[in-house]
């Protein structure tokens, strides 16, 4: 007899709950809310589809088939959240007494779980229902077999038959895979053919279709540029319809049909619930089956909520000038055009207070007026360097409550706007879809204007209100004008680099295959392994399931065993280096020969900027192949070189000041090498008879104390023995009694307050400084070590980028701020103003602010960013 089986992509539905609610925590620092958003979307499904039977599928780990066939499948992606990753034992624990099977399997992903059982059980005549957030797992509908693909979210749904995917695609859901094959996929990094994107990959398919097809008449394809594409990536197209295949004939996996039936234990459930202090997923699990009696209820109940009402009025001129003049306040929603940095305003909405009348301007008279208006008036926006960046005036009336949620919850990975909704707007519910990009904005807009408030009155209770007028608001200013600025790259020398990465590599391949005497894919694990271990006869060090192992641990520890080991890991280096800079680089080279970066203001817990597409602060520094990177950065038109400001050992000197330790604080103030100092202290020897390995382990230990190193630590990082390391540490402890007294202070405040500050009052909550589990507990001690002086030195270069650029501009120069990596700036450099610019640099950053130890900063120029560096 036909039974309804569904099956849950539980890897994609738990990190879709995870991002779609706020953080949420027990007493104890377990976070909860992908659990929470998890049972509120398995409460819905079973109230809604009733399944006979049920099973959770779930990925087992990143090693998978795929990434043996290819190594950087999924390689792009950011490593999931500690957050998220916390609360897959909690999943294990919720489906364990909910009765709900939890299927995951070694080298697997959970889309070939799903796979496998789904397409087995529909040809057994079963109703199967797939609910995932991949839309990967479109290949699988069938007959009898459909997709429920969670659009936004994990409420809105929408259902996937043969008719409907053939409607929105053009062809049968099989050819997905085809169609993954031509145009790649960027979030699983599968690589496709260049310049093949959806519309031309639907074309050939619904030409030709297949992917055997499209090279079958390649012929026939017009278009000399894609044909050619196509032809010198045919190898490479075929890999990746082979890593977009979903797999459904998993080895050992046979549909046992009794055990995914749903047996739920009330007293593990209660027990779970009670652990974790989940009482909503406790009231959505008695919704469903009672408090404990054997009848299911099968009901599912939302809360009320509050639908926005998006209406909005079109004004001009005069009209538009009164009403918003007339209003105390502005929430603004903008719509742009064009690539950052270099934004374009196409159109506004904007929610009025108190009124709360929506207004739509959209011409370019009107727009203009606006961004004067905004200037004077105080408006919440999302995200305003987007805003400057497209021609709004920089005033301190903004409020940015992107950046406001930042500061109250630095650990968050993400602030959507409609993140921040679900978090502090919990009556508000937004709607599954817009009728346009206008009404989306209005729904931004809605939200803004009761954001502000909220957001504004809770940095005020944390004393964060200083912070992000004094700091973080006005380093946007700066921000959006040097992304604008960009970094002029010399192409000539980036092709010669890179011309010569391909000459040098192409050597070293043909000295590895000399060396292994036979020609294979050195950048396949699977095939080097073969010819290391088997071929050659080295010894394995470590072997997987799929064979031997091959990463960088393994190589370097036979290093000595054969010449063929050095040209691998040089081959490996190389051909990094030219992927991630050379080609990587060239893709980015936009008008005026420069390079754009984004600085993102809103990524690190401890207050630090990051920086992406590309990173630049990534770089290596001390490699001769980073040095070569650096110096392909030059100074642009107009100018005559590059300028680097770093300040000296940053982190120690607020060290100094916070602890007021006092032979800390005399070694700055006498301006001595600190790390020859501290050996002179830890080593009991003169300082002018310090040696360079004393000298060396004592800057390990410097640093190392920073951030809470253990002697564990530190003997792996010295190569030497652990209580050699321990004695290391007591010596400085008993030197520096300073140090280790605001160390431990800090820690017991941490315990007692739930968080750290910095002397800025920046703010980060440590929610499982009290955890009962140890590893959690001393992470987050580390943590209370080391935030207040890294968050500490991310205000102050912060503070002298406000200062550097406000000075410049009062003198009316025309160098200017590039780049900002950590604690150096880098500037663009007349000569003629050379002299002028690093007074204002040694003056602003210098004095940017009082400590109990001077502020150093070394300054160097260059014609390039190698030599400046």
């Amino acid at each position: 007899m036909s039974q309804r089986f569904v099956i849950l992509d539980g890897s994609s539905l738990m990190y879709r709950a995870f991002y779609a609610l706020p953080d949420l925590m027990d007493s104890q620092g377990h976070h909860t809310n992908a659990i929470f958003g998890f049972s509120n979307m398995l409460t819905k499904l079973l109230g809604e589809l009733k399944p006979d039977k049920l099973v959770i599928a779930f990925d087992k780990g990143r090693k998978t088939f795929r990434t043996e066939r290819y190594a950087d499948y999924k390689g792009t992606r950011d490593k999931t959240p500690e957050e998220l990753l916390a609360q897959i034992p909690l999943l294990h624990e919720f489906a364990a007494a909910f009765g709900i099977s939890f299927i995951e399997k070694e080298r697997y992903e959970a889309d070939d779980i799903i796979g496998t059982l789904a397409t087995k059980a529909a040809g057994a005549g079963h109703d199967v229902l797939v609910v995932t957030g991949d839309k990967d797992a479109l290949q699988l509908v069938r007959p009898n077999l459909k997709v429920l693909l969670t659009k936004k979210g994990i409420t809105n749904i929408k259902e996937y038959d043969e008719a409907t995917f053939k409607e929105e695609y053009g062809f049968e859901p099989i050819k997905l895979i085809d169609y993954k094959g031509l145009m790649g996929d960027t979030s699983d990094n599968i690589p496709g053919v260049p310049n093949v994107g959806p519309k031309t990959a639907g074309k050939l398919l619904i030409a030709y279709g297949s992917l055997e097809g499209v090279y079958e008449h390649i012929d026939e394809v017009s278009g000399k540029k894609l044909k050619e594409n196509l032809v010198n990536n045919q190898e490479q197209a075929v890999l990746s319809k082979e890593l977009a295949t979903i797999e459904c004939n998993v080895p050992d996996m046979e549909l046992e049909w009794e055990s995914y039936a749903i047996s739920p234990d009330h007293e593990k459930m209660r027990a779970f619930c009670d652990a974790y202090e989940l009482k909503a997923v406790w009231k959505n699990f008695t919704k469903l089956y009672g408090e404990g009696d054997d009848n299911p209820v099968l009901e599912f109940f939302m809360p009320e909520t509050v639908v926005a009402d998006l209406h909005y009025t079109r004004l001009q001129g005069q009209d538009l000038q009164k009403e918003l003049t007339t209003a105390d306040s502005l929430a603004v929603s903008g719509l742009f055009s064009q690539e950052k940095p270099f934004a374009r305003t196409q159109a506004l909405l904007i929610c009025t207070l108190p009124a709360q009348n929506m207004i739509l301007v959209d011409t370019d008279e009107d727009l203009t007026m606006v961004k004067e208006i905004c200037a004077q008036k105080n408006t919440a926006v999302y995200n305003l360097k987007a805003y400057y960046q497209a021609g709004f005036t920089p005033a301190d009336c903004y409020f940015d409550v992107e950046l406001a949620a930042y500061l109250l919850n630095p650990e968050a990975s993400k602030y959507e706007m409609e993140r921040l909704a679900a978090e502090y707007l919990p009556q508000e519910t937004k709607p599954a879809d817009f009728a346009d990009e206008q009404e989306e904005a209005a729904w931004q807009a809605h939200v803004l204007a009761q954001l502000q408030p909220i957001l504004k009155a809770k940095l005020s209770e944390l004393q964060l209100g200083k912070l992000y007028r004094e700091i973080e608001l006005p380093l946007v200013e700066v921000l959006a004008a040097i992304e604008q600025n960009g970094i002029y790259i010399n192409r000539d020398e980036l092709d010669k680099k890179g011309s010569e990465l391909e000459y040098r590599l192409n050597a070293l391949q043909a000295d590895i295959y000399v060396l292994a005497g036979t020609e294979f894919n050195i950048n396949s694990p699977k095939q080097l392994g073969e010819v290391l271990f088997e071929r050659l006869g080295l010894p394995p060090v470590k072997k997987t399931k799929t064979g031997y192992s091959t990463n960088a641990e393994v190589l370097e520890t036979l290093r000595d065993k054969h010449p063929i080991v050095e040209q691998v890991l040089h081959y490996r280096t190389l051909s990094k280096l030219k992927s991630t800079y050379i080609d990587g680089l060239r893709e980015l080279i936009g008008k005026e020969g420069r390079i754009y970066t984004t600085f993102n203001q809103t990524v690190t817990a401890t207050g630090r900027l990051s920086s992406s597409d590309p990173n630049l602060q990534n770089i290596p520094v001390r490699t001769e192949e980073g040095k070569a990177i650096r110096a392909l950065f030059e100074p642009g038109k107009g100018y005559d070189c590059l300028l680097s400001a770093d300040y000296s050992q940053i982190e120690l000197r607020i060290l100094a000041h916070v602890s007021q330790d006092e032979r800390f604080m005399d070694a700055f103030q006498q301006n001595q090498d600190i790390h020859a100092r501290t050996a002179s202290e830890v080593f009991n020897v003169p300082l002018d008879e310090v040696t360079s390995q004393q000298r060396s382990h004592a800057k390990a230990v410097n640093f190392g104390i920073v951030y809470g190193i253990s002697d564990f630590g530190l003997a792996k990082d010295l190569h030497i023995a652990k209580k050699d390391a321990k004695q290391y540490i007591d010596n400085y402890f008993a030197r520096y009694t300073g140090v280790k007294k605001f160390i431990d202070d800090t820690v017991e405040k941490a315990h007692a307050n739930g968080y750290v500050s910095t002397i800025f009052g920046r703010r980060r909550d440590l929610p499982t400084i009290n955890s009962r589990n140890f590893m959690q507990r001393s992470l987050a001690e580390r943590m209370a070590m080391n935030t207040p002086i890294q968050g500490a030195a991310a205000d102050i270069i912060k503070l002298a980028m406000i200062s550097v650029y406000s000075r410049l501009q009062e003198a009316q120069v025309k160098s200017r701020i590039l780049v900002q990596v950590h604690d150096e700036l880098v500037l663009e450099v007349m000569d003629s103003e050379r002299e002028q610019v690093e007074a204002i640099l040694k003056e602003a950053m210098e004095q940017v602010t009082a400590l109990s130890v001077p502020l150093i900063i070394d300054i160097h120029a260059g014609r390039n960013w190698a030599e400046a560096k």
